[in-house]
C-alpha cells in the first residue's frame, strides 16, 4: 500500500517543516505501507537535506534535459535534491498547463532515466463519463504514458487513477466505481506485460479520498492506496489515511496467509 500526498501550491516553508515534525511524532506506518509527500518545488532541496519521515516527491518535472529552458527543472536536479517520486500527468497539469499525452510521455521517460519512481496520473472528466468513453480515455493515457515502456522499467511505476469529476466538485465516486476502473487498469497492464508485472504495480485512487471514506476505498481488491490532495495538508488527517492503509494491508496479508 502507498499513501502519497500532493500539497499542490499550499503551505509556507515553515509550515512544511512543522508538518514534517508533527508527522514524525505520530505512529510509524504499518508493515507494507509506504508514505510519500510532494511539497512545492522550492522546498525540495531544503527538506531533502533536513530529512523527512516520508519519501520525498515532486509535483512536476521538465520534459527536457538541461539547457536553455527558463523556469524548468530536470529529473536529475530533483534526484540531487533527495526526491524519490515524481508525479506526472496530474489532471491539473494536463488541463491547466498544457501537459498533453506526448509531453507526459517525455516526462515519464526523463523520470525513469534518472532512477526515480514515477507516479503516473490518469483519469476522465465528467463529460467523458457521461458519454461512456471513460474507459477509452484512461486506456489512451496509459498506452501513451506507460504501457509502451520496457517491462523492466515498470518496477518504478505507480499508477494513480483520478476521476476528475469527483475532485473538488461535491460529487463522489463510489468504491464500486473506483474498483471498476482499477480492475480495468490492472487488466490492461496484464495484457501489455504479464500478471506478475501487473500485480507488482501500486494502483492509487486519487478522487477526494479522506479519512471518512478511506477504509471503504482501500478495501477494494485493486486499490493499493491513494494520491491525496486536501487531506494531505493536515498531519493528523493524513496520518489517519496512512492508518487506514495499514488496516487494509493487514487484511490482505491475512488473506494471503490462509
Amino acid at each position: 500500500m502507498l499513501v502519497a500526498g500532493n500539497w499542490k501550491s499550499n503551505k509556507s516553508f515553515n509550515e512544511a517543516q512543522e508538518f514534517a515534525n508533527a508527522f514524525a511524532k505520530l505512529t510509524p506506518p504499518a508493515e507494507g505501507v509506504e508514505v510519500s509527500i510532494a511539497p512545492p518545488a522550492p522546498y525540495l532541496a531544503a527538506l531533502g537535506q533536513e530529512g523527512v519521515p516520508f519519501r520525498l516527491g515532486a509535483q512536476n518535472v521538465s520534459a527536457t534535459g538541461p539547457g536553455a529552458q527558463t523556469g524548468e527543472f530536470t529529473a536529475d536536479m530533483l534526484a540531487g535534491c533527495g526526491v524519490q517520486d515524481v508525479i506526472v500527468g496530474h489532471s491539473e497539469r494536463r488541463d491547466g498547463h498544457g501537459d498533453e499525452d506526448a509531453a507526459v510521455a517525455e516526462k515519464v521517460d526523463r523520470v525513469l532515466e534518472s532512477g526515480l519512481r514515477v507516479i503516473f496520473c490518469c483519469g476522465e472528466s465528467l463529460q467523458d463519463r457521461q458519454s461512456n468513453v471513460h474507459f477509452d480515455k484512461v486506456l489512451r493515457q496509459l498506452e501513451s504514458g506507460i504501457l509502451r515502456l520496457p517491462a523492466e522499467d515498470m518496477s518504478r511505476v505507480v499508477v494513480a487513477y483520478e476521476p476528475i469529476w469527483a475532485i473538488g466538485t461535491g460529487l463522489t465516486a463510489t468504491a464500486e466505481q473506483a474498483q471498476e476502473m482499477h480492475a480495468a487498469i490492472r487488466g490492461w497492464i496484464t495484457e501489455a506485460f504479464d500478471a506478475d508485472v501487473s500485480k507488482s504495480i501500486p494502483l492509487l485512487y486519487g478522487g477526494s479520498c479522506k479519512p471518512a471514506n478511506a477504509d471503504e476505498l482501500f478495501a477494494c481488491a485493486d486499490v493499493d492506496g491513494g494520491l491525496i490532495g486536501g487531506a494531505a495538508l493536515n498531519p493528523e488527517h493524513f496520518h489517519a489515511l496512512v492508518e487506514a492503509a495499514g488496516r487494509a494491508q493487514a487484511k490482505r496479508m491475512q488473506a494471503e496467509a490462509i
